[in-house]
């Protein structure tokens, strides 16, 4: 099965799931041998979770704790992660849990069954993707097309911040020296496309699957 679609089971009906960019087909265009500044992935069907609630609520935050794995952010634009998810803080009361494609459900079960009182779980999983790019050119791609400074000492590894790409908006958070992580918009996500390819033109775009 392409990492780009999937079949998934609802209620005895086998369902088609596309990634937001399935019509580019970027497997194909990954090449062996291939050489430039930037490397593009996308890391598609992921499953996405938006989780609100209060983290000063200390039975919230334990629960959630406990079932993550890892203790929700409370610090303005960071993150966390573990093998299983990675939380990225949207805001005080608001988090991005990303997991591996098709845990998604399982995971939105057990924060169900075990949270209690006033919160929120929404899966925007359809709506949204995952963009990697990486290599030596990488961030002056980013720093051509984005207004946020993107310099190590202003978005260090691990920090996230909601800002603008060309024209679209993006959750970008910096994940090396030399590679970032983008999730954009399903109706973003060609626009965004289109503008990477110019973007990276002069420093040579490589896809990778």
């Amino acid at each position: 099965m392409s990492n780009i679609t999937a079949i998934v089971a609802e209620a005895d009906t086998a369902v088609r799931v596309e990634s937001p960019l399935y019509h580019a087909n970027l497997p194909a265009l990954a090449k062996k041998g291939q050489e430039g500044g930037v490397v593009l992935r996308e890391k598609a069907l992921l499953g996405h979770l938006v989780l609100r609630g209060n983290v000063t609520n200390e039975l919230f935050a334990t629960t959630v704790a406990k079932v993550l794995g890892v203790a929700l952010p409370t610090t303005a634009c960071s993150s966390v992660e573990n093998n299983q998810v990675l939380v990225q803080w949207l805001a005080p009361d608001e988090w991005l849990i990303i997991t591996a494609s098709g845990e998604e459900e399982q995971l939105q079960a057990q924060l169900r069954e075990q949270l209690t009182g006033h919160y929120s779980l929404v899966d925007v999983s359809g709506g949204q993707t995952v963009l990697t790019l990486s290599g030596p050119k990488a961030e002056l791609v980013i720093r051509k097309s984005c207004h946020y400074d993107v310099h190590p000492s202003s978005l260090p590894t691990g920090k996230c911040v909601g800002t603008t790409f060309a024209k679209s908006s993006v959750l970008l958070r910096r994940t090396g020296a030399d590679s970032f992580e983008m999730v954009v918009r399903r109706s973003f996500s060609d626009y965004v496309w289109m503008w990477l390819q110019d973007a990276s033109r002069e420093y040579g775009l490589v896809i990778e699957k």
